[in-house]
């Protein structure tokens, strides 16, 4: 079998000084259907024996001894905070904007207005480069960079091509994002453009997009793709997991809620939670809750009709750009991260986002774009439902920042109100009254 090692330095001190220590550990890739196994330096997307997608294992045993002599608990909060946990050969060559240590904000005033005791929202638009797509960047640019990729190349719905332009910038390699015809929000444009990288607006949707990036990765060997289909991209993305547990001192929530689009992130949170209870950080695991947009929801409407299948929308449309994917490639994952840890999914309307976003904004100070306020909504949804309990530990992840795409938060809210230049016009737009002044003689 095609296993690899690859290095985690730890540190033991003695007498005489601290001196490192190097410690290997098995990984390989392995499909997820036949179990058919890869090297780790492997470029390869799908399993060429039957076609499915491929995840990376470790040897959980050996892991587990390499961070007992670790000092990751001493590091920052951040993606490489967990080093050891990454697949990645050498420490000089990681590609890194500081991402993950983001804020995990207990919502008091949230939880209130739903009648719910604990409620927090974890805002992934506090990345670099305002979501959580830089998790997964930082640790698959690192991985081009360790194969000697010199071009990469993405298909998005615009979070994706912001992040891999800013990360591939980092590393100074060639980059190519493939974005579907029709909006695309401004906000994420403006990233991959002023970034450097070569956008094509194909004429099509994302999963055409994806289909066509998939075949140049295939045909041009020096062009390394980088969506959430790579395995080390979901690797990155585990992090949120164990940032959670983390900042929730081990005691994981009852409930974890992700918007789902392409359906790589709900899948490596659920790698990282698994990965942290196998090491025995955490006792309990929390019950994975997908979140699609009504007109772009292959994922839940499979959970709810109780198959192990989904039936790919051919024309998804959504409000919210970022989960506009007909077709998710990670469907599989996502559905077993579901059962598995015996959770749900649920489908909102975009009249339902929006109110989300506007309520979060104005009863938290959280500003989220409005794929990020899915989880808002369908958190909203199965309360109102009965699906959630009154008592549940909820945690709601908010995918990215609010200035991702303006134009739709603007249109929702009030116009300014234009006035005179004058004390009486600002106190009349603002309902204040006229207070009579007295001057004494």
């Amino acid at each position: 079998m095609p296993q690899q090692y690859f290095t985690s330095i730890f540190h033991y001190y003695a007498l005489n000084g601290a001196y490192q220590v190097e410690k290997k550990i098995m990984v390989h890739q392995e499909c997820i259907n036949c179990k058919t196994q890869y090297g780790i330096d492997e470029i390869v997307y799908f399993c060429p024996k039957c076609g499915d997608i491929l995840e990376i294992k470790f040897d959980i045993k050996e892991l587990a001894q390499t961070l007992k002599h670790s000092d990751w608990k001493t590091k920052p909060l951040s993606v490489w905070r967990y080093r050891d946990f990454m697949p990645i050969h050498e420490a000089s060559q990681i590609v890194t904007l500081n991402e993950g240590g983001t804020g995990l904000h207990r919502s008091q005033r949230l939880g209130d207005e739903l009648g719910l005791k604990e409620v927090y929202v974890k805002n992934e638009g506090e990345n670099p480069t305002g979501s959580f797509k830089d998790r997964g960047m930082t640790v698959g640019v690192t991985k081009a960079v360790e194969l000697g990729a010199r071009h990469v190349i993405c298909a998005s719905t615009g979070n994706t091509s912001a992040s891999l332009a800013a990360y591939a910038a980092r590393a100074g390699l060639k980059c190519t994002v493939l974005i579907p015809s029709g909006h695309i929000a401004y906000g994420k444009l403006a990233q991959a453009m002023i970034h450097g990288a070569k956008v094509l607006q194909v004429k099509g949707n994302f999963d055409q997009a994806l289909e066509f990036v998939l075949k140049l990765a295939e045909k041009h060997k020096s062009i390394y793709l980088l969506n959430s289909i790579n395995p080390f991209r979901i690797e990155g993305q585990k992090s949120l997991g164990f940032e959670i547990c983390e900042q929730l001192n081990y005691q994981p929530p009852d409930r974890i809620i992700i918007p789902v689009g392409n359906a790589g992130n709900i899948s490596a949170v659920w790698k990282g939670l698994k990965e942290f209870n196998q090491l025995g950080f955490i006792k309990t695991l929390p019950k994975m809750t997908g979140i699609q947009a009504e007109g772009s929801a292959p994922i839940a409407q499979a959970i709810k009709s109780n198959s192990d299948k989904i039936i790919p929308v051919t024309n998804p449309e959504t409000v919210a750009t970022a989960i506009r994917i007909g077709a998710p490639v990670s469907w599989k994952k996502a559905v077993n991260a579901i059962h598995e840890s015996h959770g749900t999914a649920e489908t909102v309307t975009d009249d339902e986002i929006l109110a989300a976003q506007k309520m979060l904004a104005r009863v938290e100070g959280i500003f989220v774009e409005p794929a990020s306020a899915s989880s808002i909504a369908g958190l909203m949804k199965l309360v109102k439902n009965g699906v959630i309990g009154k008592d549940e530990r909820v945690v709601c992840i908010t995918t990215g920042h609010g200035l991702k795409d303006p134009d739709i938060a603007i249109k929702q809210c009030e116009k300014p109100v234009e006035v005179e230049a004058n004390m009486f016009a600002i106190e009349q737009a603002l309902g204040l009254k006229q207070q009579r002044v007295i001057l004494a003689r």
